[in-house]
């Protein structure tokens, strides 16, 4: 905004209004004025920003000035807090077509000595957001750059398989074989996975990884990935002898030059270790995510003999179509 506040909306059901205590979660009041730590991200099907798990208990603490505006079930609710407290009372403000949560925010000043909103910082977030969540769409705009204000929209259709196009991007050349992409729900470790991947002629690797769309820095889902391409990759070039049976397997260092990778996990009860908590835990996940990778991987290749042999002689040999 252009005094330097932060609006946010969404078209969601609205946050509820009463107080009482609920397995849908807190009211709008308690959300605002009390911790609600959990030891995860949240449930899987949440997308939100935040990395702790604290919620805007602590935006609200932060802000020298908060509004709160809901509409839900036919009524519009509104509602001001200062430095995280209510400075007036949750009021009904009339009737409503729509449905959702408005945040507008002001950080105190007293707190931080410079509040300096990078657009270009919060376009990144929200573009790998949309990546991570097929079908959302966010917008982005900046009041603060009159007369015409900088604006962008992310929705992909095509969810980790886009990003993958996205993360190759000007390098793409129409040699590139296609990007390979599933998603997979699995009872086992309570979840999904999807992942996209692409082998390009280059030396690079390049694999993020995510757990209920926070970026980390590793753990048992990327393991298992790469435990299931190597299976996949070596078990395909054995079965068609792209490799002699004196030949040791191929390595992940090999399997990994010139690969492009997502691998996005979303789980009910996610377990996060390190200094940052950036690194996924739950040895489960590592086994049911390299199974899945096997078997679709697997299948890719036996559908594709001429793809498979370009990237195993890729591998191999260090260069595609050679």
């Amino acid at each position: 905004m252009a005094d330097g506040g932060v609006c946010v909306a969404d078209d969601g059901p609205g946050v509820r209004v009463d107080q009482a205590e609920r397995a849908d979660g807190p009211g709008l009041e308690t959300l605002l004025t009390r911790m609600q730590f959990k030891a995860g991200s949240g449930d899987r099907r949440e997308v939100t920003l935040g990395f702790c798990g604290v919620g805007p208990y602590v935006v609200n603490a932060l802000s020298s000035r908060l509004t709160a505006d809901v509409q839900r079930e036919g009524v519009r609710w509104v509602q001001e807090y200062a430095r995280g407290v209510a400075v007036t009372p949750l009021t009904e403000a009339g009737p409503t077509t729509g449905s959702g949560t408005t945040i507008t925010f002001w950080p105190d000043a007293d707190i931080f000595t410079a509040s300096e909103f990078s657009f270009e910082a919060l376009a990144e977030r929200f573009r790998e957001l949309a990546f991570l969540n097929r079908g959302l769409e966010i917008s982005l705009t900046d009041r603060r750059r009159p007369p015409e204000p900088p604006s962008v929209r992310f929705r992909f259709p095509g969810g980790a398989r886009d990003f993958v196009a996205f993360l190759d991007g000007q390098a793409a050349t129409p040699g590139d074989l296609d990007i390979i992409g599933f998603e997979h729900e699995d009872a086992q470790m309570a979840g999904t996975v999807e992942v996209a991947l692409r082998w390009r002629d280059t030396g690079e690797e390049r694999v993020q990884s995510f757990a209920n769309s926070r970026p980390t820095g590793g753990g048992t889902h990327e393991r298992g990935f790469r435990d299931g391409v190597a299976a996949a990759v070596n078990t395909y070039a054995r079965k068609r002898r792209l490799l002699a049976v004196t030949d040791p397997d191929l390595d992940a260092d090999r399997i990994g030059a010139g690969l492009t990778a997502v691998v996005s996990v979303k789980l009910d009860d996610p377990e996060f270790h390190g200094a940052i908590r950036d690194v996924l835990g739950h040895a489960v996940v590592r086994a049911r995510v390299e199974h899945a990778v096997r078997e679709h991987l697997g299948g890719w290749l036996e559908d594709r003999p001429e793809q498979a042999a370009a990237i195993i002689d890729r591998i191999v040999h260090g260069a595609l179509g050679h």
